[in-house]
């Protein structure tokens, strides 16, 4: 590829932005290795590794599950004659839209000792107390393992079901030749190839999974995120939390690293590939089996839960709880809308450089930009706390030092620590959505302006943008959407008597009050629904 432009203030621009979004991350790992405080010793010799357990236990229990729910889910889909194929393809995808906090609250009022299954079964068989019989608790970390499972398989399903729907029937077919059954075939040939897939797939849910904070502190699981948040808020030690929270992000580091490693050196299958496959016809017993857990995963990932919230809403939704909707809806949209916005426009400025400059290590910006996504909400309020909070303070002094009155937390006590944290996450999203448009243009149209006397504005203005307008509508979309549905970031750094529908929500939840906020619930996942619906059309066109 021929670079065609050698703007320097593009260039700066780019490694400018990239800085600043990597900061806070370095300030907090800074002052994470720095701290030496009494209480987060306290933590080491006590609790500490207790909570470095439950994380690494509930990351297991989470990948292990979503590893089976979408791999063996995306093989029935793809490799059978399953009835309802064409609807399942799509409904599977549903859950995604479901934040977990929800899941666990929902299921949690359904078979709670207190909960309408148990109180039936009392009713049914006459028992009086809860030491007639035996209920699982689902408030355990198995069960919270379960709630994420839930709703974050469909990434693998998601990545899986591409991948077997891409492979080289070829290679099937000279597997079948050699004497190889269709079940073998499978194993030995089509999940192999779907390895890297499932690995990145994965990886993903694991960092979700890290990431966590709603769930499992309604669960009652104490995990590195809810001790980073304890820390902070409960005992004020921003110390102490930056070095929790290091932990936390190293720990993530160490899974990207791997998840990277384990796909060295692995290679396409065929740049054309023959994709007409033998479907696996499978007997009366096999589709009902089949489709029970299909349908299964749909059902309790997703129809169940927003039957439920919409059963809330109707018994218990009033005018009150619709004006304060108003508000929070409006305050959710205004941070969703800022960071989406800034996000796309980095992601713009960073691909399209990589693209169209001369800049040998042009690719650095992007890659730097995007490391935020590895990043839990919660660890990067630590980062925004420790980088916006000293900034604050000086630019306080400094005001007071010209003899005016001191402006306050202008950075880390207003919407710009939101809004800021918010872009550092999602950056990634906008990152390999734009990218991923941008390598559908033909270079032919990055040579063409050039070659005629174009400038850089010209040829950004009037031929790659017009272009990318596809990409980068469906980029602010995601991105959007995460902001939403984010909560750990913005429990911690937004302003006082500010609250979004995931804030407000959650609060909710805690109080054991969802009833009261059901609408906002519904809201959450009906914007959630926005990008898996217009993915799956696009999935459908191509």
């Amino acid at each position: 590829m021929i670079a065609l432009y050698n703007n320097k203030i593009w260039k700066l621009v780019s490694y400018v932005t990239a800085l600043v979004l990597i900061v806070p991350m370095l300030v907090m790992l800074l002052g994470g290795v720095s701290a030496s405080t009494q209480l987060f010793l306290h933590l080491w010799q006590t609790v500490l590794p207790t909570y470095l357990e439950n994380t690494l236990l509930l990351a297991f229990w989470v990948v292990l599950l979503a590893l089976l729910f979408g791999v063996l889910s995306a093989s029935i889909i793809t490799q059978t004659n399953i009835v309802c194929k064409h609807q399942l393809r799509w409904l599977l995808l549903l859950p995604l839209a479901m934040p977990a906090y929800l899941v666990a609250y929902l299921y949690t009022d359904l078979f709670d000792y207190a909960g309408p299954v148990q109180r039936n079964l009392r009713t049914w068989f006459d028992w009086q107390s809860a030491n007639e019989y035996w209920f699982f608790d689902i408030r355990t970390l198995p069960g919270a393992a379960l709630m994420l499972a839930l709703v974050l398989f469909p990434y693998i399903y998601m990545l899986t079901r591409g991948t077997f729907e891409q492979q080289d029937q070829n290679l099937i077919r000279a597997s079948r030749l050699l004497g190889l059954t269709a079940k073998q075939s499978f194993f030995k040939v089509a999940l192999p190839l779907a390895r890297p897939a499932i690995a990145v797939s994965a990886s993903l849910v694991l960092m979700e999974t890290l990431a966590d904070f709603a769930t499992v502190q309604y669960f009652a699981v104490n995990t590195l995120t809810t001790a980073i948040y304890d820390t902070w808020l409960g005992y004020g030690d921003l110390g102490a939390a930056n070095a929790l929270a290091s932990i936390l992000m190293l720990l993530i580091l160490f899974v990207v690293l791997a998840e990277q490693r384990s796909r060295t050196g692995l290679r396409h299958q065929s740049a054309r590939p023959n994709l007409k496959r033998e479907l696996i016809q499978l007997s009366f017993g096999q589709q009902i089996l089949a489709s029970l857990f299909c349908w299964s995963l749909v059902v309790f990932g997703f129809l169940l839960p927003i039957i439920l919230l919409i059963i809330m809403a109707v018994q218990y939704s009033d005018i009150t709880q619709l004006s304060a909707l108003v508000s929070t809806g409006i305050n959710s949209l205004k941070v969703s809308v800022f960071a989406a916005t800034i996000a796309v426009f980095i992601a713009l400025l960073l691909g399209l450089y990589q693209r169209l400059h001369a800049d040998k290590y042009r690719h650095l910006p992007l890659q730097i930009s995007g490391f935020g996504y590895a990043v839990p909400g919660t660890v990067l309020a630590m980062a925004m706390l420790s980088t916006l909070g000293p900034v604050d303070h000086w630019l306080n002094e400094a005001v007071e030092f010209l003899g005016f009155a001191a402006p306050g937390l202008m950075l880390s006590g207003s919407l710009f620590a939101v809004v800021f944290a918010l872009v550092v996450r999602f950056s990634a999203i906008a990152n390999g959505t734009i990218i991923s448009g941008i390598k559908q243009i033909p270079q032919s149209l990055d040579y063409a302006p050039a070659s005629l006397g174009v400038n850089l504005l010209g040829s950004l203005t009037k031929v790659h943008l017009p272009i990318l307008k596809p990409t980068i509508m469906m980029a602010w979309l995601l991105v959007f959407v995460e902001a939403m549905k984010e909560l750990p970031a913005v429990l911690l750094l937004r302003p006082f008597n500010f609250e979004t529908l995931s804030s407000q929500v959650y609060q909710l939840i805690s109080d054991e009050m969802l009833e009261q906020g059901a609408l906002g619930a519904i809201l959450i996942v009906l914007f959630g629904l926005l990008p898996i619906v217009l993915l799956n059309k696009h999935k459908e066109k191509v």
